[in-house]
């Protein structure tokens, strides 16, 4: 451990209790092997480990951890980390006062145990009363850039972006459903890193930049849902996008029973994009061969495997995106950027926050029903005595925060706008009479609904996640900026 790193320490031993010092990183340092450099504010342990030789772990390797005790080390998260599998580095997010900042990065070896930390160790109880959230982190190298002009083919916009930002790998655009000349008046514009991806949004961003004489929406693009090898295995459904709109779910059938009659079990087609089921994966996987880049109806159709999605929970991954809990290919399965254009991925989900303290996030509480048989007893309750992982929306979440805070109950007022292709958009403002005079005086997501009940909803995950920041910025901020960095 070099100078710097003695005095990250020595600071740290400021603010803990005697058994976590300096001392006890100097053991853990001798026990593993590992070394340990502190820098730009985080110190880093390992990376590579002891004897390791080779590049660094692939892509889906590293997870995000969150709500870490503030005096909480190395010494005692590394032992709890290690039981998912071999740790490739671990950083952990320190203030300059020495405690660190409640989160941290655990980079395993292999993608199977960084799998295996997120079941083990996500809600796990690090300290009583103390849980800690872990999800996956991936570094994000796909800007989405709205307001692009219909008539620009793929060329162009590569050719554009390329001479105003640096590092440019590729574009990815989609044809209009309506007409296939057109491209959907977005692309996605994929960076060789994740840092050059970040000084392009930076360029970007400020609102005032052209292209093409129109004033552009930069963001980053949603990561696209990780799916293990092993279910992926199993999956004998086709995601084909690109249809045409009056492309019928018989024709669809027909053409992928071509290459073997009797093939397909069903089809379910919604707008320009479809999901084929097969009997058998095997013929899934020769289909998709065969049929990907073929014409149906004067289309060039694209088919991949379909990525199986986790249905409970849908809803709850969803704050960024405009996507109905309702859509086809969200309780079926999630492709790409079929449902809003900026979805790739879905963040984490929203903990609440109580009278000044988060509530762990509880286990998935059983979402099923029972029979109701003559003479049951029946007790009233009121909805405000149950706990909070009784309630399954966000909008059911605000009004059980308020309560609990002694706060009248938020107030919904709805705004609506239209879109370029004439729909009616959706936006719900929201005013907890409680804190109106305070330093917000309400509450507005950015994105726009087509649904009444999605409008609610986004608004309420909105407001949670800004109460939550005005009074702890490092818990859910940081939770959310781990899936868009």
């Amino acid at each position: 451990m070099n100078e710097e790193n003695i005095e990250g320490t020595n600071g740290c031993s400021k603010v803990r209790s005697g058994t976590q010092n300096e001392a006890a990183l100097l053991a853990l340092m001798e026990k593993t092997g590992y070394n340990m450099v502190q820098e730009n504010g985080q110190r880093k342990f390992g990376g590579p480990p002891p004897g390791w030789e080779g590049p660094p772990p692939p892509r889906g390797c590293e997870v995000f951890v969150g709500k870490i005790p503030r005096d909480m080390y190395e010494d005692e998260l590394v032992p709890v980390f290690e039981r998912a599998g071999k740790i490739y580095e671990f950083r952990l997010m320190m203030e300059f006062s020495g405690e660190n900042r409640g989160y941290a990065f655990v980079m395993y070896t292999t993608k199977e145990e960084a799998q295996l930390a997120i079941r083990i160790l996500n809600n796990y109880e690090i300290r009583p009363g103390k849980f800690i959230g872990v999800c996956v982190s991936l570094d994000n190298c796909r800007l989405f850039i709205g307001a692009i002009p219909k008539e620009k083919k793929k060329e162009e916009i590569l050719d554009e972006m390329k001479k105003v930002t640096e590092g440019v790998v590729d574009v990815i655009v989609y044809p209009s459903a309506t007409d296939k000349t057109k491209n959907r008046g977005f692309a996605f514009v994929e960076y060789e890193s994740h840092r050059a991806a970040a000084m392009a949004r930076r360029k970007l961003i400020p609102g005032t930049f052209q292209l093409w004489g129109h004033t552009i929406q930069v963001d980053w693009a949603d990561p696209e849902k990780e799916v293990d090898e092993e279910t992926m295995q199993r999956v004998k459904v086709l995601y084909v996008r690109n249809l045409m709109i009056s492309t019928t779910e018989e024709t669809i059938k027909a053409e992928f029973n071509k290459f073997k009659p009797g093939a397909v079990e069903r089809v379910k087609k919604l707008r320009d994009y479809a999901f084929v089921h097969f009997f058998n994966r095997e013929d899934a996987v020769a289909a998709m061969s065969v049929m990907n880049g073929k014409c149906i109806d004067g289309a060039s159709i694209e088919v991949t495997l379909a990525k199986p999605v986790n249905k409970e929970n849908t809803w709850r991954q969803h704050l960024n995106g405009q996507i109905s809990p309702n859509s086809e290919n969200l309780i079926v399965y999630a492709n790409k950027e079929e449902s809003h254009p900026k979805t790739l991925g879905k963040p984490p989900t929203l903990p609440t926050r109580l009278n000044g303290q988060h509530s762990p996030s509880p286990p998935e509480i059983e979402r099923c029903t029972y029979p109701f048989f003559p003479g049951t007893k029946l007790t009233p309750i009121s909805m405000y005595s149950l706990k909070s992982n009784h309630f399954n929306s966000a909008v059911m979440h605000l009004d059980y925060y308020c309560n609990k805070n002694n706060w009248a109950p938020p107030e919904y007022y709805l705004y609506s706008t239209t879109s370029q292709d004439g729909k009616v958009l959706l936006v719900y403002k929201i005013v907890i009479p409680a804190i109106a005079n305070g330093s917000q005086s309400y509450f507005m997501p950015d994105k726009l609904c087509t649904t009444l009940e999605d409008a609610k909803e986004l608004a309420a995950q909105f407001t949670l996640l800004h109460l939550d920041r005005e009074h702890n910025p490092f818990s859910l901020d940081l939770c959310r900026r781990i899936w868009r960095k």
